[in-house]
């Protein structure tokens, strides 16, 4: 069909990079970040992880930047900032969006990493980092994973006491 190569493209651009992002996200995040705050604890463990978070931040960011393709709907979502059209929703979004960047940054840094809140944030597509882009980046990387580190901790801490708590009740 004529037109439908474009879509089919980009579909299957969002559907691999999404894809691939979460599973890597999804190891990082929930695997080897409990794994290595249990091992290290908090202080050891959450420095261990924040330079970790950033060479995987940064390499890809690097890699988003070299391969100029918006495999994650980043580019897309800057877009919804410049709507003018009549859709009530649509106007709201941007309105929201065109608003408050600290809270989009922090909002960004929470749920998801330095990555996405620079790559959301910065002027431009596919553009490198300045040092605009430099501030957003590290400041997105300390919040996200200090974040993420007390969510482990307290996740663990959580799960250890339950362990304790149980062994109480069975041994009786």
């Amino acid at each position: 069909m004529p037109g439908l190569k474009p879509y089919s493209g980009r579909i299957a651009d969002l559907s691999l990079g999404y894809t691939g992002n979460q599973l890597v996200v999804w190891a990082f995040d929930f695997m080897l970040y409990p794994f290595v705050i249990y091992k290290f604890g908090i202080f050891r463990g959450g420095v261990i992880m924040t330079f970790l978070s950033f060479l995987a931040c940064l390499l890809t960011m690097k890699f988003y930047d070299w391969s100029k393709r918006d495999w994650l709907g980043i580019e897309a979502a800057k877009e919804l900032r410049e709507y003018k059209g009549n859709r009530n929703i649509g106007r709201l979004t941007s309105w929201i969006l065109k608003k408050s960047d600290p809270l989009i940054f922090f909002f960004l840094s929470i749920k998801f990493d330095a990555f996405i809140t620079t790559a959301y944030m910065r002027h431009g597509n596919f553009t490198g980092m300045g040092r605009r882009e430099w501030a957003i980046f590290m400041g997105s990387l300390l919040i996200s994973n200090i974040y993420w580190t007390l969510a482990c901790y307290m996740g663990i801490t959580l799960i250890e006491w339950s362990w304790e708590e149980m062994t109480k009740i069975v041994a009786g």
